[in-house]
């Protein structure tokens, strides 16, 4: 618990400083150093990287490579903490999360076997490199049914669709070619990138199993691996679309100087919102991890002399920071993949359409929706994947229909349990005074709950016609207004334990103009980073040297 008096953000990140090293010192836990940390990682990565496919004790040895994994990362959250706020909840939820990936691409799914990805080369090496379907055709097409224990998606055109006629990402001649590019036998090279693309593509952009949610790519792209000659000539799309977007929402660009023009104005917005809600939150000693303390006096009396806009004020400045730094810091992988490197240094993945560009989908779901809308469609789908898999290998274990409402139940339960846990764990390596069992765990397992409730209510409703008798306004207003009072009740569970273990003392950005021009608290500087992210450790071990952070 802190320590009451302390009078600013500054004196909290130093009173958690001296938990930290005296933790460390005392021998009761260790440092979060890399290489180290990427022990368990780079055992997987080994695994990977030898075929697999024609090897039953190979293939077998996915497991214990597995337990080892888990072994690792559970010994990792036990022990391993880091110094700075945010660091110390990724430790947990890294940890955590690659098992769960892990297990979701090598276990409930054999990647080598099941995966494909879509690869650019020569017409000759297509030729060879595409494998016979079980029928005896060619799986180069972009919709070939069903891959492993998942639905490929299949081809839509939006309504939002735009045309086009950029096709600079389109192939250079009509002699390079894209293919469905299976697991490489060879050369090593293309293996290693295969597995580092597999290992890294959370939400399975360009492969057979891409998440839902995600527009499909341009019809050039469409139209060439689904051609069987290899004369295409791809200037034939010209009316493909400049801009696709999902029935959630998120767009996808084919133009390369239209996707990181988004992606340049979002940064520079993100930057400045990020630095005002962190200026705000720096001027609350709730955001400090003292979450039963009063109203900050900046506010209005309106607010101060009420417990409910209170709780209402922080849970919304809460939201604001979660969505606006995960917003961001997902707008730099256009940017980074696409306009830094490119195609020239990734290849296809280096290119526009290659790069969706929204992680978060249209508030509209909410609307339309309600809770299943807020969780399935608007919030970001990162970790779907990983929380899809063991439900969907456990009802075709068990023969359950996945349609059915146990189906349903299950498959809905399963995810929220483990999106719990994972948040549990990076509740667990923070410094502060947190409850992963009763914060960040009860608030998941409750949002189950609630989509559950909704689901049988709405079915109920449509089944007595009350539904379609409602004008659309009303739905929506209803979907908005039960959603907001379930989080309200719901999420201090989650909010509060991000409070008390010290996240919001994270800095995101390097500047602050707020805090520079005095918004901030009194001891609050125009550069904001004054406590290091990482350092250099010397440790007395091999294992012990390294970045911490």
């Amino acid at each position: 618990m802190l320590p009451p008096g302390l009078r600013s953000p500054r004196e909290v990140t130093l009173y958690y400083d001296e938990v930290y090293f005296s933790l460390i010192n005392s021998g009761q836990a260790v440092p979060f150093v890399y290489p180290w940390a990427t022990a368990g990682a780079a055992l997987v990565l080994l695994y990977l990287l030898i075929d697999h496919r024609k090897s039953p004790a190979l293939a077998w040895a996915r497991f214990p490579v597995l337990g080892l994994l888990l072994a690792f990362q559970a010994w990792c959250i036990a022990t391993n903490r880091a110094r700075s706020p945010a660091a110390a909840f990724g430790v947990g939820l890294i940890s955590s999360w690659g098992t769960l990936w892990v297990a979701a691409i090598m276990v409930a799914n054999d990647c080598q076997v099941d995966f494909k990805r879509i690869e650019r080369t020569s017409d000759d090496a297509v030729n060879e490199a595409v494998a016979p379907s079980e029928n005896g055709n060619r799986t180069n097409g972009v919709v070939q049914g069903q891959l492993g224990s998942f639905n490929i998606r299949q081809r839509k055109s939006p309504a939002d669709s735009e045309p086009s006629t950029d096709l600079q990402d389109a192939p250079r001649n009509r002699h390079d070619r894209l293919y469905w590019q299976s697991y490489p036998a060879s050369p090593f090279s293309a293996r290693v990138s295969w597995v580092a693309d597999v290992f890294c593509s959370f939400r399975g952009v360009g492969w057979t199993w891409q998440t839902s949610g995600i527009p499909p790519p341009p019809r050039w792209v469409e139209a060439q691996m689904q051609a069987t000659d290899n004369d295409v000539n791809v200037g034939d799309y010209r009316g493909s679309e400049e801009l696709m977007v999902s029935r959630t929402g998120i767009r996808r660009y084919a133009d390369r100087s239209a996707l990181l023009t988004n992606a340049a104005i979002s940064l520079v917005i993100g930057y400045i919102l990020l630095d005002g809600i962190k200026t705000l939150m720096h001027r609350d000693p709730y955001f400090w991890g003292y979450v039963d303390s009063e109203a900050p006096p900046y506010l209005p009396a309106l607010i101060t002399n009420s417990h409910i806009l209170t709780r209402t004020y922080r849970l919304v400045l809460s939201l604001a920071g979660i969505y606006t730094a995960l917003w961001t810091i997902f707008k730099l992988g256009p940017a980074c993949f696409c306009g830094v490197l490119g195609p020239k240094w990734l290849g296809v993945r280096g290119e526009a359409w290659m790069n969706p560009a929204d992680m978060f989908g249209s508030y509209n779901m909410v609307l339309t929706k309600g809770l299943a809308g807020w969780w399935g469609g608007w919030w970001h789908q990162t970790f779907r994947l990983a929380f899809e898999a063991p439900s969907v290998r456990l009802l075709k274990a068990t023969g359950i229909d996945k349609h059915s409402f146990s189906g349903k139940a299950l498959s809905l339960f399963i995810a929220f349990f483990l999106s719990g846990c994972l948040h549990a764990s990076g509740s667990y390596t923070q410094l502060g005074d947190t409850r992963p069992l009763l914060g960040p765990m009860r608030f998941f397992l409750l949002q189950a709950v609630g989509i559950l409730v909704q689901t049988v209510t709405t079915q109920q409703l449509k089944r007595a016609g009350l539904v379609d008798k409602c004008p659309k306004l009303l739905r929506q207003a209803t979907n908005f207004t039960l959603v907001h009072i379930w989080l309200y009740h719901t999420a201090p569970l989650l909010v509060d334990d991000f409070a008390k273990g010290g996240i919001w003392l994270f800095e995101p950005v390097p500047f602050s103009p707020f805090r520079g021009l005095g918004y901030g608290a009194p001891d609050d500087q125009f550069f904001a980073f004054w406590n290091g992210l990482a350092w250099w450790r010397n440790g007395e071990h091999w294992w012990d040297i390294g970045i911490a952070l």
